[in-house]
Protein backbone atom coordinates (compact mmCIF):
# COMPACT_ATOMS: atom_id res chain seq x y z
CA UNK A 1 0.00 0.00 0.00
CA UNK A 2 1.66 3.29 -1.10
CA UNK A 3 1.90 6.00 1.52
CA UNK A 4 1.41 9.82 0.32
CA UNK A 5 4.90 11.16 0.02
CA UNK A 6 3.84 14.82 0.81
CA UNK A 7 1.38 14.70 3.70
CA UNK A 8 3.12 13.59 6.72
CA UNK A 9 2.14 14.47 10.27
CA UNK A 10 4.16 15.05 13.21
CA UNK A 11 3.31 15.22 17.01
CA UNK A 12 3.36 18.08 19.29
CA UNK A 13 5.74 17.82 22.16
CA UNK A 14 4.54 17.67 25.97
CA UNK A 15 4.83 20.77 27.77
CA UNK A 16 8.05 21.15 29.54
CA UNK A 17 8.24 22.89 33.32
CA UNK A 18 11.22 24.64 34.59
CA UNK A 19 12.37 24.75 38.02
CA UNK A 20 13.57 27.74 39.78
CA UNK A 21 14.46 28.61 43.28
CA UNK A 22 11.66 30.67 44.06
CA UNK A 23 8.79 29.22 41.99
CA UNK A 24 7.50 26.70 39.45
CA UNK A 25 7.33 28.21 36.12
CA UNK A 26 5.62 26.86 32.99
CA UNK A 27 7.40 26.75 29.91
CA UNK A 28 5.15 26.79 26.90
CA UNK A 29 6.33 25.04 23.89
CA UNK A 30 7.04 26.30 20.79
CA UNK A 31 3.19 26.27 19.45
CA UNK A 32 4.88 26.15 15.71
CA UNK A 33 7.40 23.77 16.06
CA UNK A 34 4.95 21.08 14.60
CA UNK A 35 3.63 22.55 11.86
CA UNK A 36 7.06 24.44 10.46
CA UNK A 37 8.61 20.32 10.90
CA UNK A 38 6.53 19.27 8.15
CA UNK A 39 7.09 22.31 6.04
CA UNK A 40 10.52 21.32 6.23
CA UNK A 41 10.28 17.50 5.48
CA UNK A 42 8.08 17.92 2.70
CA UNK A 43 10.33 20.92 1.41
CA UNK A 44 13.38 18.87 1.72
CA UNK A 45 11.92 16.51 -0.17
CA UNK A 46 9.93 17.88 -3.01
CA UNK A 47 11.42 21.53 -3.37
CA UNK A 48 13.43 21.56 -6.78
CA UNK A 49 16.26 23.67 -4.96
CA UNK A 50 16.24 21.25 -2.15
CA UNK A 51 20.11 21.57 -1.77
CA UNK A 52 20.07 25.46 -0.97
CA UNK A 53 17.23 25.05 1.94
CA UNK A 54 19.10 26.38 5.27
CA UNK A 55 20.84 23.90 7.48
CA UNK A 56 19.64 25.22 10.75
CA UNK A 57 16.02 26.92 10.12
CA UNK A 58 14.71 28.86 12.87
CA UNK A 59 11.17 26.95 13.38
CA UNK A 60 10.29 29.14 16.32
CA UNK A 61 9.20 31.75 13.21
CA UNK A 62 5.35 31.73 12.21
CA UNK A 63 5.07 28.95 9.55
CA UNK A 64 4.47 31.70 6.67
CA UNK A 65 7.87 33.82 7.55
CA UNK A 66 9.69 30.02 7.91
CA UNK A 67 8.39 29.14 4.81
CA UNK A 68 9.88 31.90 3.21
CA UNK A 69 13.01 31.62 4.83
CA UNK A 70 13.37 28.18 3.37
CA UNK A 71 13.37 29.55 -0.39
CA UNK A 72 16.05 30.04 -2.93
CA UNK A 73 16.30 33.61 -3.52
CA UNK A 74 16.39 34.98 -6.19
CA UNK A 75 15.79 32.29 -7.96
CA UNK A 76 12.35 31.29 -6.58
CA UNK A 77 10.24 34.16 -6.99
CA UNK A 78 7.13 31.72 -6.73
CA UNK A 79 6.57 29.55 -4.45
CA UNK A 80 3.74 30.26 -1.35
CA UNK A 81 2.09 29.38 1.48
CA UNK A 82 -1.82 30.10 3.26
CA UNK A 83 -2.99 29.50 6.44
CA UNK A 84 -6.13 28.08 4.88
CA UNK A 85 -5.30 24.91 2.68
CA UNK A 86 -8.69 24.93 1.22
CA UNK A 87 -8.83 28.49 -0.06
CA UNK A 88 -5.28 27.56 -1.26
CA UNK A 89 -7.22 24.66 -3.63
CA UNK A 90 -10.38 26.63 -4.05
CA UNK A 91 -7.93 29.86 -5.34
CA UNK A 92 -6.17 26.87 -8.18
CA UNK A 93 -9.75 26.12 -9.56
CA UNK A 94 -10.40 29.65 -10.26
CA UNK A 95 -12.83 30.16 -7.15
CA UNK A 96 -12.35 33.47 -5.35
CA UNK A 97 -14.07 35.86 -3.45
CA UNK A 98 -14.47 38.94 -5.93
CA UNK A 99 -16.95 41.02 -7.64
CA UNK A 100 -16.15 39.42 -11.31
CA UNK A 101 -13.68 42.03 -12.54
CA UNK A 102 -10.10 41.84 -13.86
CA UNK A 103 -8.58 44.88 -14.63
CA UNK A 104 -4.63 47.03 -15.26
CA UNK A 105 -3.16 49.63 -13.38
CA UNK A 106 -1.47 52.26 -15.23
CA UNK A 107 -0.41 55.67 -14.23
CA UNK A 108 -2.90 58.33 -15.13
CA UNK A 109 -0.51 61.08 -16.25
CA UNK A 110 3.37 61.72 -15.71
CA UNK A 111 2.18 65.10 -14.25
CA UNK A 112 0.62 62.92 -11.21
CA UNK A 113 0.67 59.53 -9.09
CA UNK A 114 -2.59 59.37 -9.58
CA UNK A 115 -3.15 55.79 -11.40
CA UNK A 116 -6.26 54.57 -13.11
CA UNK A 117 -7.86 50.69 -13.10
CA UNK A 118 -8.74 49.51 -16.81
CA UNK A 119 -10.81 46.89 -17.11
CA UNK A 120 -10.29 44.14 -18.84
CA UNK A 121 -13.10 41.72 -18.48
CA UNK A 122 -15.87 40.70 -16.90
CA UNK A 123 -16.63 37.75 -15.27
CA UNK A 124 -20.23 36.05 -16.83
CA UNK A 125 -23.05 35.49 -14.07
CA UNK A 126 -20.99 38.06 -11.50
CA UNK A 127 -21.96 40.52 -9.00
CA UNK A 128 -19.76 43.28 -11.55
CA UNK A 129 -21.61 41.89 -14.49
CA UNK A 130 -25.21 42.44 -12.84
CA UNK A 131 -24.28 46.01 -11.74
CA UNK A 132 -23.10 47.08 -15.70
CA UNK A 133 -19.54 47.62 -15.28
CA UNK A 134 -18.37 46.86 -18.74
CA UNK A 135 -14.66 46.02 -20.81
CA UNK A 136 -13.09 49.44 -21.20
CA UNK A 137 -14.41 51.61 -18.19
CA UNK A 138 -12.21 53.28 -16.38
CA UNK A 139 -11.61 53.31 -12.07
CA UNK A 140 -10.33 55.61 -10.30
CA UNK A 141 -11.27 55.54 -6.89
CA UNK A 142 -11.87 52.28 -4.42
CA UNK A 143 -13.79 53.51 -1.24
CA UNK A 144 -14.03 56.94 -1.86
CA UNK A 145 -10.24 57.10 -2.33
CA UNK A 146 -8.46 57.89 -5.51
CA UNK A 147 -5.66 55.29 -6.44
CA UNK A 148 -2.49 56.61 -6.65
CA UNK A 149 1.30 54.99 -7.06
CA UNK A 150 1.40 54.95 -3.21
CA UNK A 151 -1.54 53.11 -1.89
CA UNK A 152 -3.14 50.79 -5.00
CA UNK A 153 -1.80 48.10 -3.07
CA UNK A 154 -3.63 48.37 0.00
CA UNK A 155 -6.69 49.78 -1.75
CA UNK A 156 -6.66 46.53 -3.43
CA UNK A 157 -6.68 44.67 -0.83
CA UNK A 158 -9.91 45.90 -0.04
CA UNK A 159 -12.05 44.38 -3.34
CA UNK A 160 -12.27 40.71 -1.87
CA UNK A 161 -14.83 42.47 0.47
CA UNK A 162 -17.98 44.49 -0.04
CA UNK A 163 -16.52 47.85 -1.65
CA UNK A 164 -17.44 50.82 -3.89
CA UNK A 165 -15.71 52.23 -6.93
CA UNK A 166 -16.02 55.71 -8.76
CA UNK A 167 -15.79 55.33 -12.74
CA UNK A 168 -15.70 56.28 -16.17
CA UNK A 169 -18.32 54.21 -18.03
CA UNK A 170 -16.27 53.47 -21.93
CA UNK A 171 -18.59 54.56 -25.40
CA UNK A 172 -17.96 51.46 -27.62
CA UNK A 173 -20.02 54.10 -29.99
CA UNK A 174 -18.79 57.05 -29.64
CA UNK A 175 -15.09 55.77 -28.61
CA UNK A 176 -15.05 58.26 -25.31
CA UNK A 177 -15.26 58.22 -21.48
CA UNK A 178 -18.53 59.21 -20.24
CA UNK A 179 -19.06 61.47 -16.46
CA UNK A 180 -17.94 59.96 -13.56
CA UNK A 181 -20.25 57.33 -11.75
CA UNK A 182 -20.06 55.23 -8.26
CA UNK A 183 -21.39 52.05 -8.42
CA UNK A 184 -21.52 49.74 -5.22
CA UNK A 185 -19.99 45.64 -5.40
CA UNK A 186 -20.54 42.99 -3.85
CA UNK A 187 -18.32 39.75 -3.46
CA UNK A 188 -19.33 36.39 -3.62
CA UNK A 189 -17.44 33.35 -3.65
CA UNK A 190 -17.09 32.64 -7.29
CA UNK A 191 -16.07 30.26 -9.68
CA UNK A 192 -14.64 31.19 -12.61
CA UNK A 193 -15.41 29.06 -16.15
CA UNK A 194 -12.30 30.11 -18.20
CA UNK A 195 -13.95 29.33 -21.49
CA UNK A 196 -14.97 32.96 -21.62
CA UNK A 197 -15.85 33.16 -25.20
CA UNK A 198 -15.45 31.60 -28.94
CA UNK A 199 -16.42 32.87 -32.15
CA UNK A 200 -15.84 31.97 -35.92
CA UNK A 201 -14.78 35.08 -37.93
CA UNK A 202 -15.65 34.76 -41.63
CA UNK A 203 -13.46 37.31 -43.87
CA UNK A 204 -12.62 36.62 -47.51
CA UNK A 205 -12.32 33.29 -47.91
CA UNK A 206 -10.81 32.77 -44.23
CA UNK A 207 -12.86 31.08 -41.29
CA UNK A 208 -10.98 32.19 -38.17
CA UNK A 209 -11.96 30.47 -34.81
CA UNK A 210 -11.14 32.80 -31.80
CA UNK A 211 -11.04 31.46 -28.61
CA UNK A 212 -10.77 33.91 -25.09
CA UNK A 213 -9.41 31.14 -22.44
CA UNK A 214 -8.54 32.74 -18.97
CA UNK A 215 -7.23 30.34 -16.86
CA UNK A 216 -6.32 26.52 -17.15
CA UNK A 217 -8.54 24.92 -14.73
CA UNK A 218 -9.98 21.32 -15.61
CA UNK A 219 -13.50 21.89 -13.31
CA UNK A 220 -14.91 24.19 -10.63
CA UNK A 221 -12.89 21.20 -8.40
CA UNK A 222 -10.21 19.20 -8.81
CA UNK A 223 -11.71 16.14 -9.12
CA UNK A 224 -14.39 17.85 -11.68
CA UNK A 225 -13.54 17.72 -15.58
CA UNK A 226 -16.12 20.15 -16.24
CA UNK A 227 -14.08 22.87 -17.98
CA UNK A 228 -12.48 20.37 -20.35
CA UNK A 229 -15.39 19.19 -21.77
CA UNK A 230 -16.77 22.36 -22.20
CA UNK A 231 -13.49 23.13 -24.40
CA UNK A 232 -13.74 20.08 -26.62
CA UNK A 233 -17.09 21.29 -27.19
CA UNK A 234 -15.73 24.64 -28.51
CA UNK A 235 -13.27 22.71 -31.12
CA UNK A 236 -15.71 20.49 -31.85
CA UNK A 237 -17.88 23.60 -33.19
CA UNK A 238 -14.46 25.02 -34.73
CA UNK A 239 -14.31 21.71 -36.43
CA UNK A 240 -17.81 21.47 -38.11
CA UNK A 241 -17.11 25.02 -39.00
CA UNK A 242 -14.55 24.31 -41.22
CA UNK A 243 -11.89 26.68 -39.85
CA UNK A 244 -8.84 27.94 -41.84
CA UNK A 245 -7.16 29.39 -39.13
CA UNK A 246 -7.37 29.97 -35.55
CA UNK A 247 -6.49 32.87 -32.42
CA UNK A 248 -6.50 31.78 -28.72
CA UNK A 249 -6.22 34.54 -26.51
CA UNK A 250 -4.24 34.13 -23.58
CA UNK A 251 -4.07 37.55 -22.73
CA UNK A 252 -5.97 37.21 -19.33
CA UNK A 253 -4.60 33.68 -18.76
CA UNK A 254 -1.50 33.37 -15.77
CA UNK A 255 -1.69 29.49 -15.57
CA UNK A 256 -3.20 27.01 -13.78
CA UNK A 257 -3.30 23.31 -13.80
CA UNK A 258 -1.20 20.82 -16.25
CA UNK A 259 -3.71 18.57 -17.08
CA UNK A 260 -6.35 21.41 -19.06
CA UNK A 261 -2.89 22.63 -20.43
CA UNK A 262 -2.26 19.63 -22.22
CA UNK A 263 -6.40 19.25 -22.97
CA UNK A 264 -5.97 22.17 -25.11
CA UNK A 265 -2.16 21.69 -26.63
CA UNK A 266 -4.15 18.34 -27.80
CA UNK A 267 -6.85 20.18 -29.60
CA UNK A 268 -4.71 22.49 -31.82
CA UNK A 269 -1.46 20.48 -32.40
CA UNK A 270 -0.59 18.97 -35.79
CA UNK A 271 0.01 15.37 -36.33
CA UNK A 272 -0.17 14.86 -31.97
CA UNK A 273 -1.37 11.84 -30.41
CA UNK A 274 -1.33 9.57 -27.40
CA UNK A 275 2.58 8.71 -28.41
CA UNK A 276 3.33 12.28 -29.16
CA UNK A 277 5.66 14.25 -25.94
CA UNK A 278 4.38 17.49 -24.75
CA UNK A 279 7.02 18.18 -22.15
CA UNK A 280 8.97 17.26 -20.06
CA UNK A 281 10.21 17.25 -16.24
CA UNK A 282 12.76 18.20 -14.27
CA UNK A 283 12.68 17.30 -10.24
CA UNK A 284 15.50 17.32 -8.16
CA UNK A 285 17.83 14.64 -7.61
CA UNK A 286 16.19 12.99 -4.52
CA UNK A 287 12.56 13.15 -6.36
CA UNK A 288 13.54 12.00 -9.57
CA UNK A 289 15.65 8.90 -8.47
CA UNK A 290 12.68 7.51 -6.23
CA UNK A 291 10.26 8.06 -8.93
CA UNK A 292 12.73 6.10 -11.53
CA UNK A 293 12.61 3.44 -8.57
CA UNK A 294 9.03 3.03 -8.09
CA UNK A 295 7.76 0.44 -10.78
CA UNK A 296 4.08 2.56 -10.11
CA UNK A 297 6.00 5.77 -12.08
CA UNK A 298 9.37 4.98 -13.76
CA UNK A 299 10.89 7.31 -16.21
CA UNK A 300 7.72 7.63 -18.55
CA UNK A 301 6.13 9.47 -15.45
CA UNK A 302 8.88 12.40 -16.24
CA UNK A 303 7.38 12.53 -19.97
CA UNK A 304 3.59 14.34 -20.34
CA UNK A 305 2.03 13.34 -23.39
CA UNK A 306 -0.51 14.31 -25.87
CA UNK A 307 -3.93 12.97 -25.77
CA UNK A 308 -6.04 11.33 -28.39
CA UNK A 309 -8.57 14.07 -29.75
CA UNK A 310 -11.78 13.46 -32.39
CA UNK A 311 -11.93 17.57 -31.96
CA UNK A 312 -8.31 18.18 -33.19
CA UNK A 313 -8.31 21.07 -35.42
CA UNK A 314 -4.43 21.13 -36.24
CA UNK A 315 -4.88 19.41 -40.08
CA UNK A 316 -6.91 22.28 -40.86
CA UNK A 317 -4.78 25.15 -39.86
CA UNK A 318 -3.44 27.42 -42.92
CA UNK A 319 0.34 26.78 -42.77
CA UNK A 320 0.49 24.83 -39.83
CA UNK A 321 0.49 28.05 -37.57
CA UNK A 322 -1.48 28.78 -34.35
CA UNK A 323 -2.39 32.70 -33.66
CA UNK A 324 -2.03 33.69 -29.73
CA UNK A 325 -2.79 36.76 -27.91
CA UNK A 326 -0.03 37.55 -25.05
CA UNK A 327 0.04 40.24 -22.61
CA UNK A 328 2.81 40.39 -19.67
CA UNK A 329 -0.07 38.46 -17.49
CA UNK A 330 -0.07 35.49 -19.95
CA UNK A 331 2.33 32.96 -17.44
CA UNK A 332 3.33 29.56 -16.24
CA UNK A 333 0.98 27.15 -18.09
CA UNK A 334 0.44 29.49 -20.38
CA UNK A 335 4.32 29.66 -21.44
CA UNK A 336 3.57 25.55 -21.21
CA UNK A 337 0.94 25.71 -24.13
CA UNK A 338 3.55 27.43 -26.17
CA UNK A 339 6.63 25.96 -25.36
CA UNK A 340 4.91 22.27 -26.20
CA UNK A 341 3.18 23.41 -28.99
CA UNK A 342 6.54 24.80 -30.99
CA UNK A 343 8.08 21.48 -32.22
CA UNK A 344 4.90 20.64 -33.86
CA UNK A 345 3.85 24.09 -35.45
CA UNK A 346 4.60 27.79 -35.89
CA UNK A 347 3.11 29.34 -32.29
CA UNK A 348 2.85 33.13 -33.37
CA UNK A 349 2.52 35.23 -30.97
CA UNK A 350 1.00 39.12 -30.48
CA UNK A 351 1.16 41.37 -28.15
CA UNK A 352 3.46 41.97 -24.72
CA UNK A 353 6.06 39.87 -23.79
CA UNK A 354 4.78 36.85 -21.83
CA UNK A 355 5.60 36.59 -18.09
CA UNK A 356 8.51 33.86 -18.06
CA UNK A 357 8.18 30.80 -15.66
CA UNK A 358 9.56 27.85 -16.45
CA UNK A 359 8.77 26.16 -13.72
CA UNK A 360 6.10 24.41 -11.60
CA UNK A 361 4.65 23.44 -8.44
CA UNK A 362 2.07 21.19 -6.12
CA UNK A 363 -0.54 21.68 -3.46
CA UNK A 364 1.27 20.22 -0.12
CA UNK A 365 -1.18 19.87 3.04
CA UNK A 366 -2.30 17.38 5.40
CA UNK A 367 -6.26 17.46 5.45
CA UNK A 368 -5.93 14.28 8.34
CA UNK A 369 -4.38 16.82 10.72
CA UNK A 370 -6.88 19.07 12.43
CA UNK A 371 -4.66 21.36 14.10
CA UNK A 372 -2.38 22.19 10.77
CA UNK A 373 -4.63 24.15 8.07
CA UNK A 374 -1.94 25.31 6.17
CA UNK A 375 -1.37 24.35 2.50
CA UNK A 376 1.90 25.06 0.47
CA UNK A 377 2.84 25.26 -3.43
CA UNK A 378 6.35 25.11 -3.87
CA UNK A 379 8.20 24.97 -7.03
CA UNK A 380 9.05 21.54 -7.68
CA UNK A 381 9.86 20.74 -10.91
CA UNK A 382 11.44 22.35 -14.42
CA UNK A 383 9.35 22.17 -17.66
CA UNK A 384 11.12 21.18 -21.43
CA UNK A 385 9.11 20.47 -24.25
CA UNK A 386 10.04 17.47 -26.80
CA UNK A 387 13.11 19.08 -28.10
CA UNK A 388 14.30 19.99 -24.55
CA UNK A 389 14.13 23.16 -25.16
CA UNK A 390 13.05 25.02 -22.11
CA UNK A 391 14.53 28.56 -20.46
CA UNK A 392 11.93 30.95 -21.02
CA UNK A 393 12.19 32.31 -17.29
CA UNK A 394 12.39 36.12 -19.29
CA UNK A 395 9.52 35.37 -21.06
CA UNK A 396 8.36 34.55 -24.97
CA UNK A 397 8.84 37.65 -27.61
CA UNK A 398 5.96 37.91 -29.72
CA UNK A 399 6.53 38.06 -33.35
CA UNK A 400 4.23 41.71 -33.37
CA UNK A 401 4.71 43.10 -30.27
CA UNK A 402 2.06 45.50 -29.06
CA UNK A 403 1.40 46.75 -25.48
CA UNK A 404 -2.32 46.83 -25.93
CA UNK A 405 -2.66 49.69 -23.55
CA UNK A 406 -5.31 51.78 -25.44
CA UNK A 407 -9.17 51.82 -25.85
CA UNK A 408 -10.67 48.59 -25.23
CA UNK A 409 -13.24 47.10 -27.37
CA UNK A 410 -15.17 44.45 -26.29
CA UNK A 411 -13.53 40.98 -27.02
CA UNK A 412 -14.59 39.38 -30.45
CA UNK A 413 -14.87 42.58 -32.14
CA UNK A 414 -12.91 42.76 -35.06
CA UNK A 415 -12.06 46.16 -34.89
CA UNK A 416 -10.46 44.96 -30.84
CA UNK A 417 -6.54 45.70 -31.00
CA UNK A 418 -5.09 42.66 -30.67
CA UNK A 419 -7.74 39.95 -32.70
CA UNK A 420 -7.24 42.79 -35.41
CA UNK A 421 -3.71 42.53 -35.35
CA UNK A 422 -4.31 39.22 -36.29
CA UNK A 423 -6.41 38.86 -38.37
CA UNK A 424 -4.87 41.43 -40.74
CA UNK A 425 -1.79 39.15 -40.32
CA UNK A 426 -3.96 35.83 -41.82
CA UNK A 427 -5.02 38.19 -44.46
CA UNK A 428 -1.99 38.90 -45.31
CA UNK A 429 -1.20 42.72 -45.09
CA UNK A 430 1.57 42.58 -41.90
CA UNK A 431 -0.56 42.94 -38.86
CA UNK A 432 1.88 45.89 -38.02
CA UNK A 433 -1.18 48.41 -38.21
CA UNK A 434 -4.62 48.74 -35.98
CA UNK A 435 -7.71 49.98 -36.32
CA UNK A 436 -7.50 51.12 -32.81
CA UNK A 437 -6.20 53.69 -30.95
CA UNK A 438 -3.13 52.78 -28.39
CA UNK A 439 -2.39 55.06 -25.95
CA UNK A 440 1.17 55.11 -24.47
CA UNK A 441 0.88 54.59 -21.15
CA UNK A 442 2.45 53.26 -18.07
CA UNK A 443 1.51 49.89 -16.91
CA UNK A 444 1.93 49.70 -12.94
CA UNK A 445 0.42 46.15 -12.39
CA UNK A 446 -2.58 44.75 -12.56
CA UNK A 447 -5.33 42.78 -10.13
CA UNK A 448 -3.61 39.51 -10.51
CA UNK A 449 -1.09 40.31 -8.72
CA UNK A 450 -3.35 39.94 -5.66
CA UNK A 451 -4.55 36.46 -6.66
CA UNK A 452 -2.77 33.34 -5.31
CA UNK A 453 -3.28 31.11 -8.52
CA UNK A 454 -1.23 34.02 -10.57
CA UNK A 455 1.46 32.90 -12.32
CA UNK A 456 0.92 29.24 -11.35
CA UNK A 457 1.71 25.78 -13.09
CA UNK A 458 -0.07 23.35 -11.01
CA UNK A 459 1.34 19.55 -11.85
CA UNK A 460 -0.08 16.12 -10.46
CA UNK A 461 0.90 15.08 -7.11
CA UNK A 462 2.90 11.99 -6.46
CA UNK A 463 2.62 9.34 -3.91
CA UNK A 464 5.33 6.99 -3.19
CA UNK A 465 6.57 3.97 -1.44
Amino acid sequence: MKKPLFFKSFLIAASIFLLTSCKKEEVKPNEFEAINSWILENMKEAYYWTDRIPTSPNKEQKPDLFFNSLLAKPDDRFSWIQENYQDLLNSLQGVSKEAGYEFALYRESSNNNNVIALVLYIKKGSPAESAGLLRGDIINQINNQQITVDNYSTLLQGISENHTISYRPYSVLTNSYGNSKNLSLTVVEYAENPNYLDKVIIQNNRKIGYFVYNLFSTGPTSESNQYNEEMDAVFARFQAAGITDLVLDLRFNSGGAETATINLASLIGKNIDATKVFAKRQYNKNLTSQILNDPAYGADFLVSRFKNKSQNVGSMLRNNRVYILTSARSASASELLINGLRPYMDVFLIGSKTYGKDVGSISIYDSKDPKNTWGMQPIVVKSFNGLDESNYSNGFTPNIEDADSGSQLPLGDVNERLLSLALQHIQGSGGRTSKTENLNRELIGSSYEFKHRNKELVIERIELK
